[in-house]
C-alpha cells in the first residue's frame, strides 16, 4: 500500500492562477479540468484540488472525484523551480546523524528547498554537499530527503533522509502523525484559557491564495495543542490584557503555517510575523521587537522526537531558541 505524502508546507510565493470555465455539468471534476487543460496532467490537476487549490465562486474544492458544476474555476499552480540544486557549503549544526538519516538545527533565514526568490542558499543545496550522492531522491529533485519543511523565517530541528528506505519510513511517520512536534513562540497578547486545543480547518484564503486561513468548510483538519508558559506586560488595570506571551504548541498535524494562523486566529499572532501579524503591538514591545534584531515570525521548532525508521530507536531532540527569540523574551521580561 502507498504511504500517503506528509504536508510540506509549501511556499506560497511565485504561484500563478489558471482560469477555466466549464459550461456544463460534468459527474467528476478532475476529469472536467483536465479536459478543458490539455497542458496539464489529470495527476497534477488531482494534486492541486488535495492541496486545496481549486476554487469555484471563492469555495475551495477539495475532491477530485466530486461532480462539476458548470462555472468559473481558478486554479493556484506553484511556481516552477530549478530542478537540479547544486550543492554548496554552508554551515550546518547536526543534532544527529548516521547512515540513514541527518537532524539540524536549521536557522532562521534559511528556506528549506529551493523555490522562487530563495534559488540557493537552502538546507537542500547544504544537505547535497554535507551527504553527498547519498541523499535520498524521493521527495523530488527539488527536495531530496525532505519529509517535512519548516517555513524560511522559522528556525528549529528538522530531520531528512539519506535513502528511500529511511525516506518511506520517516514519511510514514508524519503521515499517521506519529512524531513529537512541539514549537516555542512569542505572541501579541496571550491566549485564553491559558492551556487548550485549536481545532479548524485550514485552507488557502478565498481573500487572499497566498495565504493560509481557518475555513468553515473545506480545506484540511488542523489541531494545535498550546500551554502559555509565561506573559509579559502585565495588564495596568484589571481585566487588561497582557502584552505579549510565550506559548509552547504541539503539532497534531502539520499543515502550511499552522501554528502562525492558529495563534492569529485567537488574538496572539506571533510577534514580527509579516503575513499573519494582523495588527502593530504596543509601542513598547515594538521597541523591544527593533531592539533585539528580530525580522521575522518568533516560532522555533523546539523539540522534534520519533522512532528511528530503520533501528527502531526513539530519538528525541530539543534545541533553544536563537539569539534574536531569547534576546526578545529577555527585554519583554522588563516590560
Amino acid at each position: 500500500m502507498p504511504v500517503p505524502a506528509p504536508d510540506l508546507d509549501e511556499d506560497l510565493d511565485g504561484a500563478s492562477v489558471l482560469e477555466v470555465r466549464l459550461e456544463a455539468r460534468h459527474p467528476r471534476l478532475d476529469k472536467a479540468l483536465s479536459e478543458a487543460l490539455p497542458d496539464v496532467s489529470r495527476a497534477r490537476l488531482q494534486a492541486l484540488i488535495a492541496a486545496g487549490a481549486v476554487t469555484l465562486n471563492g469555495q475551495i474544492l477539495s475532491s477530485g472525484s466530486r461532480s462539476a458544476e458548470p462555472g468559473m474555476y481558478r486554479i493556484l499552480v506553484p511556481a516552477p523551480v530549478a530542478a537540479d540544486p547544486e550543492p554548496e557549503d554552508l554551515a550546518l549544526t547536526v543534532l544527529f546523524e548516521d547512515a540513514h538519516l541527518i537532524v539540524v538545527d536549521k536557522p532562521a533565514g534559511m528556506a528549506t528547498h529551493p523555490a522562487p526568490g530563495s534559488e540557493t542558499g537552502t538546507l537542500v543545496n547544504a544537505l547535497l554537499h554535507s551527504c553527498g550522492d547519498s541523499l535520498s531522491g524521493i521527495g523530488g529533485v527539488a527536495r531530496p530527503g525532505i519529509v517535512h519543511r519548516l517555513d524560511k523565517g522559522t528556525s528549529g530541528v528538522m530531520v531528512a533522509a539519506k535513502h528511500d528506505k529511511a525516506h518511506q519510513g520517516l514519511t510514514a511517520l508524519f503521515a499517521a502523525h506519529d512524531i513529537e512536534r512541539t514549537y516555542i513562540g512569542l505572541t501579541r497578547g496571550t491566549l485564553t484559557p491559558e492551556r487548550g486545543r485549536i481545532e479548524s480547518r485550514l485552507g488557502r484564503s478565498t481573500h487572499d491564495r497566498k495565504k493560509m486561513a481557518v475555513l468553515k468548510s473545506g480545506g484540511r483538519e488542523a489541531i494545535t495543542d498550546y500551554v502559555v508558559e509565561r506573559i509579559f506586560g502585565l495588564p495596568a488595570k484589571a481585566g487588561g490584557a497582557p502584552l505579549a506571551a510565550r506559548v509552547a504548541c504541539t503539532l497534531h498535524t502539520g499543515r502550511t503555517h499552522q501554528i502562525r494562523v492558529h495563534m492569529a486566529s485567537r488574538g496572539a499572532p506571533l510577534l514580527g510575523d509579516p503575513v499573519y501579524g494582523s495588527g502593530p503591538p504596543a509601542a513598547s514591545v515594538r521597541d523591544a521587537i527593533a531592539a533585539a534584531g528580530l525580522t521575522r515570525q518568533a516560532l522555533h521548532a523546539a523539540i522534534l522526537g520519533f522512532v528511528h525508521p530503520i533501528t527502531a530507536e526513539p530519538l528525541r531532540f530539543e534545541t533553544s531558541p536563537p539569539e534574536d527569540m531569547r534576546d526578545l523574551q529577555t527585554r519583554l521580561e522588563t516590560l
